[in-house]
């Protein structure tokens, strides 16, 4: 294999292309205490929009704070699995980058405690499970215009919406199962969709799209209890402008 020429490396790491992740700045410490007490879902899905893996080693250390010992593990691995559903919104490079660094920083003790086994794999036994759990997500956020979004998404590439569905809502959104090491659930997947989305900016329609879904299943959980009445209202006249 032939290797890079010296012009194009310096091309490729040139000051203007930003190939390096982001440092952590001076003052994330502060923020990071003012949310790590209920706020590591969120605080991962922001800091790996931010592609900072440096940042994201400090929002575990000031969590370490509001756990016991027993709990840092559990926090590491919830740290892991919302940092694996930001592959939706934020894509692929970022996740490697801050994953890889975030393992790397964390106390032995803590890593070598965090599970190793794999729940996500497709296999000809599971794939109808994974479409279905997919749908199953998708239909609880974008109800009662879980249909008309498909549709919509399909006028731009009739692909679209099953790579959307499949790959994202079922085989990253989706909790596989109930007796894995830590379930990230339904509303903090729709809140790590709004952290990472609103951190990019400019995609405000997608940022409606979930701030949307967070607030119907508010709406549902509370007819389910019979508090309907006291339920957060919500428009069912016009459908969320895009999706993510």
């Amino acid at each position: 294999m032939s290797k890079l020429s010296p012009s194009l490396k310096a091309l490729i790491s040139a000051p203007h292309a930003r190939a390096g992740t982001t440092r952590a700045p001076r003052n994330i410490v502060a923020i990071y205490r003012g949310v790590a007490q209920n706020g590591a879902g969120q605080g991962t899905a922001a800091t790996m929009t931010m592609n900072s893996p440096e940042s994201l080693l400090e929002l575990f250390k000031v969590s370490q704070g509001h756990t016991n010992a027993r709990s840092f593990v559990q926090t590491a691995e919830l740290m892991r699995e919302v940092g694996l559903k930001c592959i939706s919104f934020n894509g692929i490079p970022r996740t490697i980058n801050c994953l890889g660094a975030f393992m790397e920083g964390l106390p032995v003790e803590v890593s070598r405690a965090m599970s190793t086994k794999q729940s996500r794999q497709f296999t000809s036994a599971n794939a109808d499970q994974i479409v279905s759990r997919g749908k199953a997500l998708w239909d609880s956020i974008y109800r009662p215009f879980e249909n008309k979004l498909v549709e919509k998404l399909a006028q731009s590439h009739p692909n679209l919406p099953i790579h959307i569905l499949s790959a994202h809502y079922g085989g990253i959104l989706s909790d596989p199962q109930p007796n894995m090491p830590v379930n990230v659930g339904r509303v903090l997947t729709s809140i790590v969709a709004i952290a990472c989305l609103r951190s990019q900016t400019g995609v405000g329609p997608q940022v409606m799209s979930h701030v949307f879904g967070l607030r119907v299943i508010g709406h549902f959980r509370s007819q389910s209890r019979g508090h309907s009445r006291n339920a957060t209202t919500y428009s069912t006249k016009t459908p969320p402008q895009d999706v993510r």
